[in-house]
């Protein structure tokens, strides 16, 4: 019933009792997976199962031996199933990976992030520990995931310091920091601090700074800086406003334009495995106090 009233109000013509009733449709080609973390593998092998192309909210599963049951799957069915990471089809992440690979900021070394929130709703799943709440799985993810892009490359050691909320026993503090070959990136995630999220890329010649990284606006323009640090005070030179877009409907058209080219391969899920290798490593580093090795 819930179904067919938000659908009359959208104009979407069809809709569906339950999610198997959807999985059997012949006229379905791809869904989208936003459910709750616990449920992101489960029904996402019943989607692929079913010959339906998956684009899975992050993080794809709660660890990394769950997510490796995906990619068996995938190789069976010859569906596409990928982690629904929108910042990796945003113009503005395109524009600072130009900028490192172009080497204006020189070599780079380091990434500082920051992504945090206000959110005590008991009943809200991102506090519900039993199913995947806590802040490292819903937004601590992000710096994991652009740090890997654009280094290019994966950690060797990461460490964490986790703070526990006494109620709801999921992570709603930390800081982590991550070893690569060619420098480090740290970052703080919290769902209960002041709002805030902010990216600085470090490099031997210049600095980055991207001023809404992760929740990109899709009313106004996103900005990019640039600093060559000449001025102590930290002004900036801003790069350019760069246009104005929907970065969910970006990766929506990405996702449809590698199922209709037969652009079909097992990399995007691989490169979900590996981000969750990390966020497992985290996790266990702030678990235990320890460095851990990748």
């Amino acid at each position: 019933k819930t179904a067919k009233i938000i659908c009359g109000e959208l104009g979407i013509p069809k809709s569906y009792g339950s999610y198997e009733e959807l999985l059997a449709d012949p006229e379905i080609d791809a869904v989208y997976n936003p459910l709750p973390n616990h449920l992101h593998v489960p029904w996402t092998i019943e989607a692929a199962r079913s010959g339906k192309h998956v684009l899975c909210e992050k993080p794809i599963a709660l660890d990394a031996e769950e997510a490796t049951q995906l990619l068996e799957v995938q190789k069976g069915t010859g569906v596409l199933i990928q982690e629904a990471f929108m910042v990796r089809d945003n113009p503005q992440w395109h524009k600072v990976c130009d900028k490192i690979q172009d080497g204006e900021i020189g070599e780079l070394r380091a990434i500082q992030s920051a992504f945090s929130y206000m959110n005590r709703d008991p009943n809200n799943i991102r506090n519900m520990a039993d199913i995947g709440g806590g802040g490292i799985y819903d937004i601590g993810c992000y710096p994991v995931f652009i740090s890997r892009m654009l280094f290019g490359e994966e950690p060797l050691e990461v460490t964490a310091l986790i703070e526990k909320d006494p109620d709801f026993k999921t992570d709603r503090l930390a800081s982590g920091m991550m070893k690569f070959p060619s420098g480090q990136s740290s970052f703080l995630c919290s769902t209960q601090l002041v709002p805030y999220q902010r990216v600085q890329v470090f490099g031997t010649k210049k600095r980055i700074e991207v001023e809404v990284p992760f929740n990109a606006p899709n009313q106004m323009p996103c900005r990019v800086f640039l600093d060559d640090g000449s001025a102590n005070h930290g002004r900036f030179k801003l790069i350019e406003d760069l246009p104005v877009c929907d970065q969910y409907t970006k990766q929506a058209e990405a996702f449809e334009n590698k199922i209709l080219s037969g652009s079909i391969d097992n990399s995007p899920l691989q490169d979900a495995i590996s981000n969750m290798v990390i966020i497992d490593a985290l996790y266990r580093s702030g678990n235990t106090g320890q460095i851990v090795k990748i």
